[in-house]
């Protein structure tokens, strides 16, 4: 029975790994690449972790495995807020088809919803 879950979340882990791979390349700027990119890699890291605490079985595997999974949840989305925010501080392009930048809004203090979307 372990074997079955170390191969479907192997499988798993590897189809996010792909999709994280296919984000940084089709993604068409900084910002989406790194969204797709990390989700994807988070999700598909994770599941592969698990599958390797799962295949061993081992109390000290699953504790370490827990932990990176725990250290990766919660260091990845602060590393690309981070990532993001200084490509935004330096002012990297966004794509053309950005409908709205809500930080311009922040800072200029008006509300979203009084932009409708540019379709």
């Amino acid at each position: 029975m372990s074997d079955a879950i170390t191969i479907i979340l192997l499988s798993i882990g590897t189809a996010f790994a792909l999709l994280a791979a296919v984000a940084a390349v089709r993604m068409p700027d900084l910002y989406t690449r790194m969204h797709g990119a990390t989700k994807s890699a988070t999700l598909g890291v994770g599941c592969t972790v698990l599958a390797t605490a799962v295949g061993l079985g081992t109390v000290e595997t699953t504790t370490v495995a827990i932990l990176i999974i725990g250290f990766l949840f919660l260091t990845a989305p602060v590393a690309a807020h981070m990532i993001g925010r200084a490509a935004h501080r330096q002012q990297v392009p966004k794509w053309e088809g950005t409908v709205i930048d809500e930080s311009v809004l922040e800072r200029t203090g008006e509300d979203a919803e009084s932009h409708p979307p540019n379709v």
